[in-house]
């Protein structure tokens, strides 16, 4: 047997429990909410930065809790891990009611 000297897997020291992706990744994911397939393009996008998010997990939180929504029609998350990612969220949804459905799903909206 070789001695060899092994690099340790990152570890999650921030953020979500599940991973800890390198600082330079992003990643986009795009869901279009149930039962607006085919829908015309509604009125309204807007876009929130958002504090806290680390991973896939944390970008599925947030949309599924904005998905649920009334009135949103898609969640595009463009996530910058350990840094300020940004939602986007079209539809005619009051901007309170997106900022709560981010604070519950766990992250914090940025000013």
């Amino acid at each position: 047997m070789q001695d060899t000297t092994r690099t340790p897997l990152p570890m999650a020291t921030t953020g979500c429990a599940c991973c800890a992706p390198a600082a330079e990744s992003t990643a986009t994911t795009t869901v279009q909410a149930p039962g607006v397939t085919g829908a015309p393009a509604p009125a309204g996008i807007s876009t929130y930065p958002v504090e806290g998010m680390t991973c896939g997990h944390c970008v599925t939180s947030v949309t599924e809790e904005l998905s649920a929504l009334d009135g949103v029609a898609t969640v595009d998350v463009d996530l910058v891990p350990g840094g300020v990612s940004t939602v986007t969220v079209t539809g005619p949804v009051a901007p309170a009611a997106v900022r709560a459905a981010i604070e519950e799903a766990g992250y914090t909206p940025a000013s």
